[in-house]
This record gives C-alpha cells, sequence and structure tokens, in this order.
C-alpha cells in the first residue's frame, strides 16, 4: 500500500536515484499564535553515493546493494529512526482521479474501488499495489467526491521495502516521486513567500533525466521529462580527457575546472542544459491554456554547478533560482550547514517525503 491518509511521527525519508541514497530526518514544532505555521529542523541528513547500475530506469536492480548503501547513509546520518518513507517513479505509477459516492464511507468507498479498479489499472489486480486518497467534493456535484487511485506493479514497490528492509528499517509509506516533489515544492515557496497566481516550474536535474514539473495553485499541474542529465556532462568530461567516471564525478563534485577545455565542456553543457529546459517550456506551453510561468526554479544535484542559474536565466529569459528546502528550517547540532547548504538542490524529494511524517 501507499499510505495514504496515516499520520505517523517523524520518519525517514529516503530517496533511491539512480546514483546515490539521500536520507532526510525532520522534527516539527507547532505553530502557535504568533506563527502562522508549524516549523521544521533538519536532525539528521546523509548522502551515500551508489554503484554504477545498482540503480537502472528507476528500477532497483540490486536490491541487496541499495539496501547496503541505506545502512551506510543510517549509519553516516547517526539516526534511530527505524520508519521510512520512499517512492516509486511516476512512470512506473498509475495514478487517475474517480468519482465516487460521496455517501459511501471509508470501508465502502475501500470496497468499490477494489471492484471498479481493474477499469483503470492496466495489470492484474493481484500484481499490483494499490491505495486511494479523498480529495474533496467533485466540482459541481455535491453527491461525489473526487478519489485520487494509485498503483504500481509490487516488484517496484517489493523492491524498495526489500532494500529498507536489508538496512534495517521499515517501510512506512511507499510514496510517487511526483507528489513527494509536490509537498517539497509548496513548502520551499509558502518558506519563501513566493506564492503566486502564476505557475512556476521546478527543473530536477537527475543523472540520466532532467523532469520539468509546474507547480500551481498548491499542484503540480504538468510533468515533462527528457532524456538529458548530469551524465552528458561525465561523458563529456571522459571522452575529452580520457578520465574514469568516477574522476569525472570528483571532478563536477570539487568544481575542478581548470583548463579552457573543461570550461569549456561545462559551458557547452550549461548550453545544452537551458536548450533543454526551454524546450520543456515550450511543450507545457503548447500543450496546456498556459503560455508563461513566472519562475524556474531549479534542483537536482547538477543545480550547484557554478554559474549554472546565471547562464540559463539568460537562455531563456525567466527569474532562475536555486532550490533549498532548508532556507527557513532550523538545524541540530549534527547537522554542518555548509554540507547541507551544499546538496540541498538535490534533497528536494527526499524532504517531500520526510514531510510525510507529519
Amino acid at each position: 500500500m501507499f499510505g495514504f491518509n496515516r499520520k505517523n511521527s517523524p520518519l525517514l525519508g529516503i530517496d533511491i536515484s539512480s546514483t546515490a541514497i539521500k536520507l532526510i530526518e525532520l522534527s516539527r514544532k507547532p505553530g502557535n499564535s504568533n506563527t502562522a505555521s508549524a516549523s521544521y529542523r533538519v536532525e539528521r541528513f546523509a548522502i551515500e553515493s551508489l554503484p554504477f547500475n545498482a540503480v537502472v530506469e528507476k528500477k532497483i536492480a540490486d536490491p541487496e546493494m541499495v539496501g547496503q548503501c541505506i545502512r551506510k547513509a543510517v549509519i553516516k546520518a547517526g539516526t534511530k529512526t527505524k520508519r521510512a518513507a520512499v517512492a516509486v517513479a511516476g512512470a512506473v505509477a498509475i495514478t487517475k482521479i474517480i468519482s465516487m459516492s460521496a455517501s459511501f464511507n471509508d470501508a465502502e468507498l475501500e470496497n468499490q474501488i477494489q471492484l471498479e479498479a481493474d477499469q483503470y489499472i492496466t495489470h492484474p489486480l493481484e500484481e499490483v499495489n494499490l491505495d486511494f486518497d479523498v480529495i474533496g467534493p467533485t466540482p459541481n456535484n455535491p453527491a461525489m467526491v473526487d478519489v485520487l487511485l494509485a498503483a504500481s506493479r509490487r516488484e517496484n514497490v517489493d523492491d524498495r521495502v526489500a532494500a529498507l528492509e536489508i538496512a534495517g528499517l521499515t517501510a512506512t509509506i511507499v510514496d510517487i516521486e511526483v507528489y513527494a516533489m509536490e509537498n517539497a515544492i509548496s513548502l520551499l515557496l509558502s518558506d519563501t513567500n513566493q506564492t503566486t497566481d502564476s505557475p512556476v516550474a521546478v527543473v530536477d536535474i537527475g543523472a540520466a533525466n532532467t523532469t520539468l514539473y509546474v507547480f500551481n495553485k498548491g499542484q503540480i499541474i504538468y510533468t515533462r521529462e527528457q532524456n538529458f542529465g548530469g551524465q552528458h556532462l561525465k561523458d563529456d568530461l571522459q571522452r575529452r580527457f580520457g578520465i574514469s567516471r568516477e574522476e569525472a564525478t570528483q571532478k563536477i563534485i570539487k568544481n575542478d575546472f581548470n583548463s579552457a577545455s573543461e570550461i569549456e565542456a561545462l559551458d557547452t553543457f550549461k548550453d545544452s542544459l537551458s536548450q533543454q529546459i526551454n524546450r520543456a517550456l515550450q511543450f507545457f506551453y503548447s500543450g496546456t491554456t498556459f503560455n508563461h510561468v513566472d519562475r524556474v526554479i531549479l534542483s537536482g544535484g547538477s543545480a550547484s554547478l557554478p554559474r549554472l542559474s546565471i547562464v540559463v536565466e539568460e537562455r531563456i529569459k525567466l527569474p532562475i533560482s536555486i532550490a533549498n528546502p532548508f532556507q527557513q528550517m532550523s538545524l541540530s547540532p549534527q547537522v554542518n550547514a555548509k554540507d547541507l547548504l551544499c546538496e540541498a538542490p538535490c534533497l528536494m524529494i527526499a524532504v517531500g517525503l520526510a514531510l510525510r511524517g507529519f
């Protein structure tokens, strides 16, 4: 099950990406009469690199190896929390909003969804995990409610559950990445008082893919994934200079771009990424009723590349900022503020998952 509607104590948000395990633990202090909203504190965080091909095309290829890396991240973070939230990629999940009678109680609603689910899910029901959440009244029909149905093949869920168990953790919630990102964006915009009536674009630059999320009125209304990511810069560095994948990775992490050829490779990547972002936005404009976004927020591991936001802003003519979901959070003494700031753009999904604990 995906864990909709479950209110739990703090848990670990664990983002299993194609290159690393990203772990976040948050605590929350409730708001009071002088505080508009609850305040959060970062208790622990850790990032642990994954071996090449441990996760391939959003699927865990080696649960044992991934589990051991999660265990290392838990030890590195120093957390005692055993409950965790993870997410499957949107590409391997099915979501559908359906309308049901508002007169149903929870048990009746669950029974009816079980009866009707095969209309919306392409796989045999015995091969999937599914869950649902009541969103609210159906517009213009008070006798009905809109229900979000979510499902994924059991293997996608079971592999993540197994990896957590290998690490000594319990999978309390298996979410979907797009909803984890939605949680993190909501927090980010509310923390910075950047709410707007216009859509906001978030560009998540992963290793293999770059995903455009368009956020409007509290929800992600559009996503588009493009086959371009930080790996393209690594590949170019390897090809130009005959270095290993690990050496290229370290050069990027340490911002070790000194020669004219190295700077040229970095500039080429920035220009290509700008083109990809602009292309994704054009698809959004042509496929919806919107013709602009208010601004673009860059997230993901490559978002911290030097001067990337400046170059992208020059190319696409929109305000650009770098995602930092922690800017209004306090930090526990165990958290290195400099390290957290450096990694903040790639921790959005982990934060969105950790927020599910509240």
